[in-house]
């Protein structure tokens, strides 16, 4: 058994979870502290700046990972632990851009800096070994859902509302009987409409989306998309899907269609698994959106409910994901297999640095 801490920065780019988590890459043996450490909105804007490469790229990726280096820092304190005690950092980075059909990922942060801030091994760059071996680079917390499902009711479908939509379908077969893709859009366009006619960082509980009319016109445009009818494996970037779909309508009536949106997309996606799922646990910030959890009972047909059902702690999963991941990179065992991200064959990855000293 391993002590690793994960590290995620997701799409939403509100800042750093950070987890502690004890397993040797199979099995979860228990859970530690966590910390959730907010970006201010300077950062924040600069961050989003470097979208597809723009920006201060370099200036970015070296103050985000000082910020990494301090959440490590924090959560040590907090867990009353010392940086001996632990094994691993899985540092995933910020993805700036994804573009899995030309075999391209870019998620910035530098790793060799990070292993010597916080004096422990780190370990990043996950998801280009995936890409190079024809794989789509994402989803990749799937392998760590499986792990979660190890004792529940099979088929179960795990669904993340992040910026990007994605799910996982557990099927009763073991660990070849799993499929994982991106279904469409999240939070990131609502997250952006709201910003760009508010200022608000998001639609609070989805209520003003509850106070709007859905246009099913624009939902049936968006559902064109070419991405939706693909057979998964197959992944998003953030910026396949935006609020200009929206742009026109009211604060209200946006909010309540890119709600919508997710809601049918995520059904849709549904069609391509090989059985339905019995259950449906919702991760992610998108949990928390009320409207969303009331479209998705409505299109899914099965019980729809937060991780927190099952005693999972729906902020911290991909970051505890990252942790998972970096233990099974140093032990040599995939990272993705076909069913999660279209590779070929399953394949390890990720890029080890070690503390300047150590062995």
């Amino acid at each position: 058994m391993h002590t690793a801490i994960g590290l995620m920065s997701g799409t939403s780019m509100d800042g750093i979870d950070a987890a502690i988590l004890r397993t040797d890459g199979h099995r979860i043996e228990g859970f530690g502290t966590s910390l959730f450490t907010p970006y201010d909105a300077e950062f924040r804007r600069r961050l989003r700046a470097t979208l597809g490469g723009k920006g201060e790229v370099d200036a970015v990726a070296a103050e985000l990972t000082r910020r990494h280096a301090e959440a490590v820092s924090r959560l040590l304190q907090e867990a009353g632990l010392d940086r001996s005690e632990i094994d691993v950092i899985g540092f995933h980075g910020q993805t700036i851009d994804h573009d899995p059909d030309h075999g391209r990922t870019w998620q910035i942060g530098d790793g060799d800096l990070l292993a010597r801030a916080a004096g422990v091994p780190v370990v990043n760059d996950f998801r280009s070994e995936d890409m190079a071996h024809g794989g789509q680079g994402a989803p990749f917390a799937s392998l760590y859902h499986q792990a979660l499902c190890a004792d529940l009711e099979k088929p179960v479908a795990i669904l993340n509302l992040g910026g990007v939509a994605n799910v996982t379908w557990i099927g009763p077969g073991g660990e070849d009987d799993i499929l994982a893709f991106d279904t469409g859009p999240a939070s990131a366009p609502i997250d952006d409409w709201v910003l760009g006619k508010t200022g608000a960082e998001m639609d609070e509980g989805g209520r003003l989306a509850a106070k709007g009319q859905v246009h099913r016109d624009v939902i049936d445009k968006a559902l064109a998309h070419p991405y939706l009818a693909k057979q998964p494996p197959k992944s998003l970037d953030r910026n396949d899907f935006t609020a200009d779909l929206v742009e026109g309508l009211s604060i209200e009536d946006g909010a309540a269609t890119l709600s919508a949106l997710v809601a049918e997309t995520v059904a849709r996606g549904a069609d391509f698994f090989p059985a339905p799922a019995k259950r449906w646990l919702v991760t992610g910030g998108g949990r928390h959106n009320d409207t969303i959890m009331t479209m998705l009972r409505a299109r899914l047909g099965a019980p729809v409910e937060p991780v927190e059902a099952v005693g999972w702690d729906g902020t911290m999963i991909e970051a505890q994901a990252f942790a998972f991941l970096s233990v099974r990179s140093m032990e040599g065992l995939p990272l993705s297999v076909p069913g999660t991200t279209g590779v070929p064959r399953p394949v390890t990855g990720g890029r080890l640095h070690k503390p300047k000293g150590s062995n």
